[in-house]
């Protein structure tokens, strides 16, 4: 049996999932609620909050116990720390450039043994760094913020992207130890589950995009929904689709699929889970988002979102898509409303198909007034997001006020990164629109974005949110529930009302939420929807969490 990160919640998800009921020491819980009175558990957690966010430091090590659900919005790449990718450098005889501290592959190695990659000269080698201070300090900066200070010419917005650039080109078969070291540090944190946002294998298809035809004038983001000057109708959407379904596309869902199925089982290799040994980063559940690259070409960005349309419909551990790379790209902007379109589109034709958007990652200044007016609007309306990523230029939008009823009354959550709206956008503060969306009743939860590259973990958000927006631990509890209630876990949600952590699913109602023992009733329910049982896991977490408190 796995060990869990705490031993309750992790046998009662077991229990779930297998359909036992667990034997295990009851712990004192509450009663589902039928209005939102606060238990004596929570004013007990509520008087150590208060108590310790007179400190930062007392704030940070209470929370760091504190259940978070989950983290929807994080880049597998840049939530893995520097460090780690230097040790993958040296495994994959990288070599250094010292003008950029950038890794490239070398064009031969030495028969030495162990083989040693050769450079050339002015040039290193990865390992050198173990034995480099300089060089090995060198590194992680670049491919981090750590020590970065804006000069002239180079902000925090071109630091921050121009990293993964510079770890790029690591052998893909390193992506089982990050899975593993993102899922650690999550079970470190009492957090419970990750959506994580990394492209598979699209080789294949970038190539065949290239053999369709294509319009090759940016879209005006005036023009209507159905069609655009430049004939990109739906009716030509399903041609091009036609096309590469035709080419093989849905060869390459096969490799992708391929990739993922070798990538979870080394990480259950390495964490041991199943056995008696499982590290506790077992108990934290992984799903992913297809990521799409946004400033390529319009050909290939289609090509790309049809195969990650293909692979969500096919595989569960796949649970949506979501568009990435610089908003403020040129490709990005000029193409975005085409991009919209292809998402209504394909839509239409993958219906249950999970979409998050990254959408209003801008700032003044960043891109033309023109640019910061319709991007959250069009990722509602025609990309069909279902949560916003970043939405910092909300209030920058078209009628921003009716735009956030929208939002509050279809229930679209906002992703909340904080350190990244900081480091990239320097939007922090009074500027940044998190007490905007709450004031109006847009739900929200926070992530972490790349917390490798930002150099920070889940519980510094949580942090800098209290302290920054002078939230309450009830506040903060919320936030959490909101991640698993919008997570795309399939399922029917816990909560009787959507966003409305008050009363439960019939199924479970007139009992201890998150109790040790569910009824029958409340465990078919619990077995029947992954959403619901992982909503049962973190009310459960709360509960050890809470009465273990003095």
């Amino acid at each position: 049996m796995t060990r869990p990160t705490q031993s309750l919640s992790a046998a009662l998800l077991l229990c779930l999932t297998a359909g036992v009921i667990a034997q295990i020491p009851a712990k004192s819980t509450t009663t589902a609620p039928n209005t939102a009175a606060v238990t004596p558990q929570e004013q007990r957690a509520i008087r150590a909050f208060d108590a310790a966010k007179k400190n930062p430091l007392d704030l940070t090590a209470f929370l760091v116990n504190m259940p978070k659900g989950g983290d929807l919005h994080m880049h597998l790449s840049g939530a893995v720390y520097a460090e780690t990718f230097i040790r993958n450098g040296a495994v994959d005889l990288m070599c250094v450039n010292p003008s950029n501290h950038s890794f490239f592959k070398p064009s031969a190695t030495t028969r030495s043994l162990p083989p040693q990659p050769v450079c050339g000269e002015g040039n290193a080698r990865a390992a050198d760094a173990f034995k480099d201070q300089r060089l090995y300090d060198d590194l992680v900066n670049a491919f981090s913020m750590r020590s970065f200070v804006p000069s002239a010419g180079v902000s925090g917005h071109d630091q921050f992207f121009a990293t993964f650039g510079r770890f790029g080109g690591l052998d893909k078969s390193h992506v089982p130890e990050w899975l593993d070291e993102v899922a650690t540090r999550a079970a470190a944190q009492n957090e419970q589950y990750l959506e994580v946002m990394e492209t598979p294998i699209f080789s294949d298809v970038a190539k065949l995009s290239s053999t369709i035809g294509w319009p090759s004038t940016p879209v005006d983001p005036a023009m209507s929904r159905t069609g655009d000057a430049t004939g990109t109708t739906r009716q030509d959407l399903s041609k091009l689709r036609d096309a590469l379904l035709a080419g093989g596309l849905r060869d390459e869902v096969a490799l992708d699929r391929k990739e993922l199925d070798d990538a979870l089982d080394a990480r259950n290799q390495i964490e041991h889970c199943g056995d008696p040994g499982a590290t506790r980063a077992c108990s934290v559940k992984i799903r992913f988002l297809y990521q799409i690259l946004r400033a390529n070409p319009p050909q290939q960005v289609f090509a790309q979102t049809l195969l990650g349309f293909e692979v969500a419909s096919q595989d569960p551990r796949v649970v949506g898509i979501n568009f990435v790379q610089p908003e403020d790209a040129y490709m990005s902007m000029s193409e975005y409303h085409r991009q919209m379109l292809m998402l209504d589109y394909l839509h239409s034709v993958y219906p249950k198909v999970h979409i998050s958007l990254h959408a209003g990652e801008l700032a003044p200044g960043l891109v033309p007034p023109d640019g910061l007016r319709f991007h959250i609007r069009e990722a509602v309306d025609l990309g069909h997001a279902e949560r916003i990523g970043h939405g910092v230029a909300v209030m920058y939008e078209n009628e921003p006020q009716a735009l956030l009823k929208e939002m509050a009354s279809r229930h679209i959550m906002t992703e909340i990164n904080l350190s990244s709206n900081d480091l990239i956008l320097g939007v922090t503060g009074a500027w940044h629109p998190l007490p905007v969306y709450r004031a109006a009743g847009v739900p929200v939860a926070l992530s972490t974005d790349d917390e490798g590259v930002s150099r920070i973990n889940i519980t510094h958000e949580f942090t800098r949110a209290a302290l920054d927006f002078n939230l309450s631990y009830l506040d903060l509890k919320k936030m959490a529930r909101t991640s698993i209630e919008h997570s795309f876990l399939p399922g029917i949600s816990l909560w009787a009302q959507p966003d409305a952590f008050t009363s439960v699913n019939s199924a479970c109602s007139a009992q201890s939420i998150g109790g040790d023992n569910p009824t029958p009733k409340c465990l078919g329910f619990l077995q029947s929807s992954e959403k619901a049982a992982e909503q049962w896991q973190l009310e459960h977490r709360y509960h050890v969490f809470e009465d273990g408190l003095p």
